[in-house]
């Protein structure tokens, strides 16, 4: 339905009509406090003193319009201005006029807008409206008046979208709209004349919103936006922590790019800071690694450093021994010789003793060190003949050993046969002082006398430490060696028998195929004469639990099947003993039976050490490791796995599927 003027039909409009020198007569304008003022042409200001009545047809009030508007007022189009250029004010994050003026528009979008429709708006207003909105319930009439005075009063109102243009005809509804743009002001755009009701596209601020303050991101957002922690939250931490911050890293940077955090996002830091204790410049003054105290905070090998790294003060120790009878050839994998499975987590410190070692003990070494990986380092290695011992650590605990020192005894009458001896290692860890003893003993059933006095040539004889000072000289002897060291280990080939013949030995484990053996170590040569006090005094064994490690049969599980049918013995065994009562606690105690590629099985100890706070005053290895070995054995895991996952590819892709 159309017009006379030939316009849309529009129901819910309203019209204003000028009389010359008349007051504001609109009742509802009185009651919002407001008179409707609009732009007059040269004529001086218009008036309008009869609006039409609410529900009035648009029809009956356009009759009135051409006549009366072309003889009484001269139309001026709206001619678009730039936009306004914000004033600076004192407040930088949160701009109080701004905010108020926004919630106005706020408030004018909902009256304006039917609360029945649902839909989005049409176009959007490109700049908020200074004028301030009319309160209470509007009307219609006062609805597209204010709908009007927004449109008039906004630069960019003027530039509608494709879908704002009227309907009518190119050149008539043209010239016609440019003649009562603005006493129609919003009628002419958007839909409202298409049979559309009116309504307010979203209104922006005219200033950007405030940033979000740092305490209102939830844990979730705060996960979400989480972002590089050098650029964030150490930043954050830092301001609050030092009052200062790099000038190129600014709250503003951090803001614009979206990035939302708050004081309590500790998650994110975790990674951001190390374990270690930060280092007061006095300290660093007053250090020094040659002179120190127990409790000294500066002390290298002090009561503060021990308790960074060790809380409860106890490390992990593994200790090994295995008879390698010679051979040539190595174990294919030496995981589970030395990181067994039980328990979970691997130790601060390897130790691994070898009698009748490899010809290569260089490609022993560095097996062991494949093996182990890049977490830990080789400290010290020695040799006696074919006597070997290696002492592996984790390498962020080196620099809190002392200098390494060893010795070898020879308990054969023809010394420069060095298949049977002694070989110690010892050194200071923190203020605790160790020693590792490997041996190996005269063999045969009945020469028990014998290594009893290997024992006592290896104590009388090795003469250790030689630098390294004493931590308790009072409670030393200088006919054993083992009284001078706080913690002593001793494992070794020992060849030890049991006291049984063979059928008797074989049917008892044939009884007891799982871990019962007791009623073997009744039979048990070591552990008879450790009773009297004939050998290793002082020392202490972990219960057994396993087979006999002696005498199997090269890549078989059973044992000697020759002529000679040797009794199964334990003759690979870990001893130690403290000066400190309950220093040493046994963990487990067992072999390894999975490696066969000798007549012996490899057997070791899990042991957890309690260690003492010491002073600088001791030579240190200043971080001594055998460096070319740890970059051969990395570099040979690295080739073996990489090896090992192209052969899986291989497999796989030469896989062959075959139909029956």
């Amino acid at each position: 339905m159309s017009t006379p003027n030939g316009f849309p039909l529009h129901s819910g409009g309203c019209v204003t009509r000028s009389m010359e020198g008349g007051a504001v007569q609109d009742l509802q304008a009185k009651k919002a406090g407001k008179a409707a003022k609009t732009e007059a042409g040269d004529n001086g200001p218009l008036t309008f003193d009869d609006l039409p009545r609410v529900g009035t047809s648009l029809n009956e009030a356009l009759k009135l319009l051409p006549g009366e508007l072309k003889a009484n007022m001269k139309i001026k189009s709206i001619t678009p201005r730039p936009p306004r250029k914000p004033r600076l004010e004192r407040a930088a994050s949160l701009d109080e006029k701004s905010w108020r003026r926004w919630r106005r528009f706020r408030t004018s979008q909902e009256s304006l807008t039917d609360p029945n429709d649902t839909s989005s708006s049409n176009g959007s207003l490109q700049e908020a409206s200074l004028s301030p909105p009319i309160r209470g319930r509007a009307s219609p009439c006062h609805q597209c008046c204010q709908q009007n005075s927004l449109h008039s009063c906004l630069p960019d109102a003027s530039e509608a979208g494709p879908a704002g243009k009227s309907r009518g005809g190119p050149s008539d509804l043209g010239k016609r709209a440019s003649e009562i743009s603005s006493a129609f002001g919003g009628l002419l755009r958007g839909k409202a004349f298409a049979g559309g009701k009116p309504r307010l596209a979203q209104i922006m601020p005219a200033r950007p919103l405030p940033p979000v303050e740092l305490n209102v991101a939830s844990h979730a957002l705060r996960t979400a936006n989480r972002i590089d922690s050098d650029c964030v939250d150490y930043l954050h931490y830092s301001q609050h922590k030092f009052g200062r911050v790099s000038s190129s890293l600014s709250d503003t940077r951090l803001h614009g790019n979206g990035v939302v955090y708050d004081s309590c996002s500790t998650d994110s830091m975790k990674s951001t800071f190390s374990l270690l204790t930060p280092i007061r410049s006095k300290d660093v003054r007053s250090r020094s690694y040659l002179e120190g105290s127990l409790l000294a905070s500066g002390a290298l090998l002090g009561a503060e450093e021990l308790s960074r790294y060790f809380p409860d003060r106890n490390i992990g120790i593994f200790v090994a021994t295995w008879n390698m009878q010679g051979q040539k050839e190595l174990p294919i994998n030496l995981d589970d010789f030395l990181l067994p499975t039980d328990p979970d987590y691997a130790q601060d410190m390897y130790v691994i003793g070898v009698q009748e070692g490899c010809p290569d003990r260089r490609e022993w070494e560095i097996r062991l060190q494949e093996t182990l990986g890049p977490h830990y380092v080789m400290l010290y290695s020695a040799a006696h003949g074919v006597l070997y011992m290696s002492v592996f650590i984790r390498r962020d605990l080196i620099w809190f050993c002392s200098e390494v020192e060893y010795a070898t005894v020879t308990t054969r009458i023809v010394s420069q046969i060095k298949t049977k001896g002694a070989l110690g290692i010892c050194f200071t860890f923190f203020g605790t002082s160790f020693l590792f003893i490997t041996s190996h003993f005269t063999s045969g059933d009945s020469k028990v006398n014998e290594r009893k006095l290997d024992y006592n040539k290896t104590i009388q004889a090795l003469t250790l430490p030689k630098n390294v000072p004493d931590t308790n000289p009072y409670r030393s002897s200088s006919s054993d060696v083992t009284t001078r060291f706080d913690e002593v280990f001793w494992f070794g080939d020992f060849n030890f028998r049991l006291n049984k013949d063979r059928e008797t030995v074989d049917s008892i484990l044939n009884q007891n195929p799982g871990t019962d053996v007791s009623k073997l170590l009744a039979y048990d040569q070591l552990t008879s004469e450790m009773s009297r006090g004939s050998i290793f005094k002082g020392f202490q064994e972990a219960d057994i639990h396993f087979r006999p490690s002696y005498k199997f049969d090269i890549g078989k599980d059973s044992y000697d099947t020759t002529s000679k049918q040797r009794t199964p013995s334990y003759t690979d065994r870990v001893v130690f003993r403290s000066r400190y009562k309950d220093d040493i606690q046994a963990v487990k105690y067992s072999s390894c039976p999975g490696i066969k590629t000798s007549d012996h099985r490899p057997v070791f100890a899990l042991f957890r050490v309690k260690v003492r706070p010491g002073r600088d005053n001791i030579p240190l290895a200043a971080g001594q490791f055998d460096r070319e070995l740890y970059l051969i054995g990395i570099k040979r895991r690295i080739t073996r796995e990489l090896q090992k996952r192209r052969e899986q590819k291989d497999q796989r892709s030469s896989s062959i599927c075959s139909i029956s």
